[in-house]
């Protein structure tokens, strides 16, 4: 099994950074709102299905590959593990009052460690991951990825969590 030439395994990160900008708008647009305004929340449950989505599909189409994969073992640990910590701070978002001002704090914090986790992987990992992927690889995480993101975008829940449970 030979790694594929490097222009078509970039094909499945591609579309992985077209999402990361897609998010990269929302951040944006998102830090322009005020207060509890429907904008907000609508422009933030637009976000967390997307992230959520997206977060789930990477990771059984791309991390799972990656995972086979021994010199790309750590960084899949790596991005995994970060999944979790923004989903963790997503939850917490939606359990905290928009209008208030630790809504901010922690929104712009959580905008601040998701933009570092995709300038990781654009700029780190996806090159390191084209390296070792084949063709067969390629196929599988595109349709896997296209397949999941849309039913965990459609299943993403955006308040999970209980206001009490907000941390201070």
């Amino acid at each position: 099994m030979t790694a594929q030439p490097e222009q078509a395994a970039t094909k499945i990160f591609d579309r992985l950074t077209q999402d990361h900008d897609q998010h990269r708008e929302l951040l944006d647009r998102i830090a322009e709102t005020s207060g509890e305004s429907e904008e907000r929340k609508t422009l933030f449950t637009q976000l967390t299905k997307e992230l959520k989505g997206h977060a789930a599909a990477e990771e059984q189409a791309v991390y799972s590959t990656m995972m086979r994969k021994p010199p790309t073992t750590d960084e899949t640990r790596h991005s995994v593990a970060e999944h979790q910590e923004l989903d963790e701070m997503l939850n917490d978002l939606a359990a905290t009052d928009m209008s208030s001002s630790a809504w901010l704090i922690k929104f712009k914090d959580f905008a601040h460690r998701y933009r570092h986790h995709i300038e990781e992987e654009e700029e780190d990992h996806f090159p390191d991951f084209a390296e070792h992927i084949t063709d067969e690889d390629t196929r599988h995480m595109t349709k896997v990825f296209e397949k999941r993101k849309a039913r965990e975008k459609a299943e993403a829940e955006v308040t999970p969590e209980a206001a009490q449970d907000a941390k201070e």
